[in-house]
Order: C-alpha cells, then sequence, then structure tokens
C-alpha cells in the first residue's frame, strides 16, 4: 500500500545491482510513494548486473560513476538535477566493497593497498557525495541522506574483517557531517544499521549463512528483511522525520540490546551435548 509519503521529491540512489540489493527495494518503495530519481552505479556493476532493467520499471536514467571519484560525482549530481528538473531531496548510499574480504585476507594480515580501497569506496565515498553535493547547493532544505551500514562496527564479528572498520568510519562521516549540514542547511544525514542480509555484497562475508542463522536466533523479531529495509529508508526521506540527524538507526529485529536469547542458547546447548564439554548452560 502506498501513502504518498514522498510525492514531488527527488533523489539520487547508489548501488542497486540486481532485485536482492537493498537499493533496488528501496528505489522501487520510492517510486511507489511518488518520488522521482535518477540510479548510479560504477560502469562494470551496471554492465554486470540489472540496473536498467530497475531504471526502466522506475522511468528513470542510470548515470555511471564512481563514487570514489570527485569528478564523477560532480556529473552525476549535476546531471541528475538536470534530468529531474530541481534539486536533490533525498540520497541513499548502498555501497560497500572490501578486497580484503573477496581475497580471504586475515584480519591480522591486511594488504593495506586493499585495506585503503574498502575504506575509500564503503566509507569516504560518503563523505565525498555529501563534499560535493554541499558545494554545489544540490540538496533542499530538510532533504535526507542516508548510508547502510552494520553492528559490527560497534561490536566484533568473525570474518567481517576491515569492513568494521569502513563502517566505524561511515557512522562517524554522518555524524559530523550532520552537524555541518543541518545547522547550515537543515539538511539531516543518518545511517541505518541493517540485520544481516542476503545480498551480493552480504554473502561475500565469511560464514555469512551462521552469521544469518545466529542473527535470526538472537533477534526478538528476526531479522530485518531488504524490503522492510527499503520501508525504513522510504519513512526517513519522509517529512515525518525531519528532526531525526546524526543517528545510527538500528533496524536489526532487536539483536544490537540483546545478549544471549533462549533460542540462541538452546543452539548453543546442542552443540555442548556433542562434544561432551565439562559443563553446559541449563
Amino acid at each position: 500500500m502506498a501513502y504518498n509519503l514522498l510525492k514531488g521529491k527527488r533523489g539520487i540512489i547508489f548501488g542497486a545491482l540486481n532485485k536482492n540489493s537493498i537499493a533496488w527495494k528501496v528505489a522501487e518503495r520510492a517510486q511507489e510513494e511518488g518520488a522521482i530519481f535518477t540510479l548510479t552505479n560504477v560502469p562494470i556493476a551496471i554492465r554486470m548486473g540489472d540496473t536498467q532493467t530497475l531504471a526502466n520499471k522506475c522511468n528513470t536514467i542510470v548515470i555511471p560513476a564512481d563514487a570514489s571519484n570527485v569528478e564523477d560525482l560532480e556529473a552525476l549530481i549535476v546531471q541528475s538535477m538536470e534530468f529531474l528538473g530541481g534539486k536533490i531531496d533525498f540520497i541513499l548510499h548502498s555501497i560497500g566493497m572490501s578486497p580484503n574480504v573477496r581475497k580471504g585476507r586475515h584480519y591480522s594480515d591486511l594488504d593495506y593497498d586493499f585495506l585503503s580501497k574498502t575504506l575509500d569506496v564503503s566509507a569516504i565515498s560518503f563523505h565525498k557525495v555529501l563534499q560535493v553535493a554541499r558545494k554545489l547547493d544540490a540538496i533542499n532544505e530538510w532533504g535526507s541522506v542516508l548510508a547502510l551500514t552494520y553492528v559490527a562496527a560497534q561490536r566484533t564479528f568473525y570474518g567481517y574483517n576491515d569492513m568494521a572498520d569502513a563502517k566505524s568510519l561511515l557512522e562517524s562521516i554522518a555524524r559530523s557531517f550532520g552537524y555541518i549540514y543541518g545547522s547550515e542547511r537543515k539538511v539531516r544525514i543518518n545511517t541505518i544499521s541493517q540485520s544481516p542480509t542476503p545480498t551480493t555484497a552480504g554473502n561475500g562475508i565469511k560464514m555469512f549463512g551462521n552469521l544469518l542463522d545466529f542473527s535470526e536466533r538472537m533477534s526478538p523479531l528476526g531479522n530485518a528483511t531488504a524490503d522492510e529495509c527499503a520501508d525504513y529508508c522510504i519513512m526517513m526521506f519522509s517529512d515525518f522525520t525531519k528532526k531525526v540527524t546524526m543517528q545510527n538507526l538500528f533496524h536489526d529485529g532487536g539483536f544490537s540490546s540483546m545478549g544471549m536469547s533462549f533460542s540462541a542458547m538452546e543452539q548453543y546447548n546442542r552443540g555442548c551435548e556433542d562434544e561432551e564439554p565439562d559443563h553446559k548452560f541449563d
């Protein structure tokens, strides 16, 4: 059901690769709620993915851009304003990539060139988007900018590797730029800390299936799906959240507030029975 929450609003959505992408779901919901927007991704992702199919469905265009390249971002934002007929009201940054994860490098044995790439693409690109948009005065007052993050920015998760460092930096950028953009132009900037979600990027994390199961067992409401995350993003883009800024918003079924759940403990006990430990939890 649509409520016209974004009627008359314009936006840019980064990172829609295929139907499993959270950005893809956000684009579909944004159109349903009355928004117009452009889609963007790096050229190779556009060639290999289905972004053009989504653009056709949403009656929009795809503008190739490397989010880590300032010149590309300048062209993207200018072309988006020209196509959409005015300044931007919302931006979704749904970008993350780690060569160290892809290559199976252990956190204690990182390739530092890879680490620099991880930080640049997954976090510093967010700063570049905001900096370019501010210099171009591209976002309307009470506009909303979101980036997607994960609880590994605050807690250690085996296998999440240097992406945890990138997410920590991403959240810090949202706070630091949120103050500047908010006080100057009433633009709000937030991050959404989503449950582990089976996207192309998420599936690259080591033992992702186990992480997904653990999170499901630990979360009182269960894992938040990509569709549910899209709904949350739409609400954050809407005028109903005009005074929410500089926040890291957990959208994880309660996982981030849990220590141990009954379901997770039951699973642990079953494992202990198989291993015949000296003691187990009752």
